[in-house]
């Protein structure tokens, strides 16, 4: 491989001798290239001197705000050759490809177990080593990846910043936006490959999947029963607790799910909810 530029050459040898000079005098990580070094440290001093001229964010590194402004325009300049899927970003496509390849080239030293990015390997490592090195300032919950630790500080400031552009609702994250929003379009992109059935949430596909393949992976630790879907564990395992987390507020009798709430609830309203059709 070749360099037009010297530092650019010597900076490529050190993927090879592995190489990192550059060490962070405040917690001593290195880098092999100065830039990121820098970049580094705006982390623990906050800098981010690149502020969008559109919205106002700011950023520590010139290159985030580049596509940061990108989503103002619209623009998505990195397109995959395989399926004509456009990105924003050059690492998103990157990541993407391995969808098509099925490559995995980041690979845990601990197990074994391989991920298409780095950042999910890191994040995955932290299962070995139960570091969780972002801290809530707020409750001192701690997390292993940044992005729970900024969906977790939502439920203290209430932010729900992803609104659905056809009813106005607001989600706290994309993720819940992206399902609403199928309610609109009727959308169902997850589909059983043994019957067909198609549903809006890859989580409601593995459930289902579940009811073909009997797999029952939540265990309760006091008497080996299992369950198919995760809610009904705590459930079930309040029958040994005795623990009735569902109190009417009316008398003050407790019931173990919410359902059997609502049932008593309507002793108290007298409500009849569902009628006969026919008389």
């Amino acid at each position: 491989m070749s360099f037009i530029q010297k530092s650019k050459l010597t900076v490529h040898q050190r993927t090879h001798t592995k190489e990192k000079p550059f060490e962070c005098n405040i917690c001593g990580k290195s880098f092999s290239w100065k830039a990121y070094l820098t970049r580094h440290q705006r982390t623990h001093t906050g800098e981010k001197p690149y502020e969008c001229n559109m919205c106002g964010k700011s950023f520590s590194w010139k290159a985030y705000l580049t596509s940061h402004q990108r989503t103002h325009k619209g623009e998505k300049p990195y397109e995959c050759n395989m399926c004509g899927k456009s990105f924003t970003w050059k690492t998103q496509i990157t990541v993407h490809q391995r969808t098509h390849t099925k490559e995995k080239p980041f690979e845990c030293n601990i197990c074994g177990k391989s991920f298409t990015e780095k950042s999910k390997l890191t994040c995955h490592q932290r299962t070995h080593t139960r570091e969780k090195p972002y801290e809530c300032n707020v409750c001192q919950k701690s997390f292993t990846e940044k992005s729970k630790l900024t969906r977790h500080q939502r439920t203290h400031t209430k932010e729900k910043p992803f609104e659905c552009n056809i009813c106005g609702k607001s989600f706290s994250r994309k993720a819940y936006l992206t399902d609403h929003q199928r309610t609109h379009t009727g959308e169902k992109p997850y589909e059983c490959k043994m019957c067909g059935k198609s549903f809006t949430k890859k989580s409601n596909l593995n459930l289902h999947q579940r009811t073909h393949t009997r797999e029952k992976p939540f265990e309760c630790n006091i008497c080996g029963k299992s369950f198919y879907c995760k809610a009904y564990l705590p459930l079930h395992q309040r029958t040994h607790t005795g623990e009735n987390s569902y109190e009417c507020k009316m008398c003050g009798k407790s019931f173990t799910k919410k359902s059997n709430l609502n049932l008593h609830q309507r002793t108290h309203t007298r409500e009849k909810t569902y009628e006969c059709n026919l008389c």
